[in-house]
């Protein structure tokens, strides 16, 4: 048996994102979702490396990115306790993922203020 997940990249005359759509038939999501941004991890077992492909709109403000990583850190808390059952590392990756939160906020804030 195999199963698909399909993103579809639009790209901008200067090849940036400019939409993303993604489907995911087996996994209950058959029509295309728009997405702002993507970040896919995958491990290549062989060479014990991290392959990564990270897009985004223009249309992705720099609040929701800030959103966007902290869902994407306090996720991988998650996902590592799963994997590993191991709750010190995990807490300490959403203590991480809490502190980034509160400090792109507060740089976003500060940024607002001088504009």
């Amino acid at each position: 048996m195999t199963s698909h997940i399909n993103i579809q990249v639009e790209l901008a005359e200067d090849k940036m994102p400019e939409a993303i759509q993604w489907t995911a038939p087996d996994g209950g999501v058959p029509e295309p979702q728009k997405a702002k941004a993507i970040l896919l991890g995958l491990w290549d077992g062989e060479e014990k490396s991290a392959l990564r492909i990270d897009l985004w709109t223009g249309k992705m403000m720099v609040d929701e990115m800030n959103d966007f990583f902290y869902q994407t850190f306090y996720g991988m808390a998650d996902t590592y306790l799963r994997a590993t059952k191991n709750t010190a590392l995990s807490a300490e990756l959403k203590e991480f993922a809490t502190s980034f939160l509160k400090k792109a906020s507060a740089a976003l804030e500060a940024e607002d203020k001088k504009g």
